[in-house]
């Protein structure tokens, strides 16, 4: 309803007086309803639009994402909540395919799992969600179940599925103060991916310990190894250039693994922290955000801001 009224004003047309009750209608009732539950859930669909010709791996201008969501974000519930750097790392791997496709990719903070589901949609190599919270856990697992993806439990050896189509990902508890370090050695992503996990000074030593064992280069090479868009890479030290054909942006592809981490600078004396704490773990850090840029595929969402979320790349020095 809401969008619909602000389509209709933003066009200089009359909105109909009984749209505008019918809206007030629904507020009221639905704040009447969930008011005083402390776990209130609510159904949201966020809906990625695609220009024509946006890309050769979308046979759909649209794709749909159900997600259900915490209401009482202020009361602890936060990784059951839809962040900002969520959806710019969602638009991210929307625009930017092939750096993903067929690529291992595992997530830090995975919250809703709205990141995770973007990664299965691009058909990566595998897809490895985390989260420290058991609730958010239990959450996320429901909302790829909503999308169509069968959930692979860490502790587990055979995934929940009902059906033997449906694209599997997995979805572990991992507490950064106490993840083991051979535990995290056994996934040797690609690629990790974090959103909005740069907040607490207290976890951040945490955080960049679990980065900097996900990012250490692999110790065993084949002879010859084949990316997305480039030619073979002959050894560990050579990277090529892959072409996204968008913004003049390449992507260096090596055997190294890259960090993706989106996050919005709200406090500049935590993220200070957040770049000692790198510098003394032997990660370097680039700030990407006017090198690779994603397409804006969510131009109907008012409150999402794109301009206040920084891209960083992180990687083994």
């Amino acid at each position: 309803m809401k969008k619909l009224i602000s389509e209709v004003e933003s066009s200089q047309v009359e909105v109909l007086d009984e749209f505008y009750e019918l809206y007030a209608h629904y507020m009221v009732s639905w704040k009447d309803e969930n008011l005083g539950k402390e776990s209130a859930t609510i159904s949201k669909f966020v809906s990625f639009l695609f220009p024509h010709g946006s890309s050769s791996c979308q046979k759909l201008r649209k794709f749909v994402v159900p997600l259900q969501c915490s209401l009482n974000m202020l009361a602890g519930d936060t990784g059951c909540s839809i962040w900002p750097s969520s959806l710019y790392l969602s638009e991210l791997i929307l625009s930017f395919p092939d750096i993903f496709s067929t690529r291992k990719c595992f997530e830090v903070g995975s919250g809703v799992g709205l990141v995770g589901i973007c990664l299965a949609r691009v058909k990566t190599s595998s897809v490895v969600l985390s989260d420290g919270d058991p609730s958010t856990l239990a959450n996320m697992k429901v909302n790829l179940g909503l999308n169509g993806l069968c959930c692979l439990s860490s502790a587990t050896a055979t995934p929940e599925r009902t059906k033997e189509d449906l694209q599997t990902v997995e979805c572990m508890h991992l507490p950064w103060e106490s993840a083991s370090e051979s535990e995290l050695e056994a996934f040797a992503p690609d690629i990790v991916l974090g959103a909005d996990v740069i907040y607490d000074p207290v976890c951040l030593p945490h955080l960049v310990r679990v980065l900097s064992i996900l990012l250490r280069p692999k110790q065993t090479h084949s002879s010859t190894h084949s990316f997305p868009g480039s030619e073979h890479v002959e050894d560990a030290n050579h990277t090529n250039d892959v072409d996204n054909g968008s913004h003049g942006y390449k992507a260096r592809v090596s055997e190294c693994p890259v960090a993706y981490i989106a996050s919005v600078i709200r406090n500049i004396d935590t993220f200070n922290h957040f770049l000692g704490i790198v510098e003394q773990s032997n990660l370097s850090i680039c700030d990407i955000t006017d090198e690779l840029k994603p397409m804006n595929l969510l131009p109907y969402m008012y409150s999402y801001n794109r301009s206040s979320i920084r891209l960083f790349t992180l990687k083994f020095k």
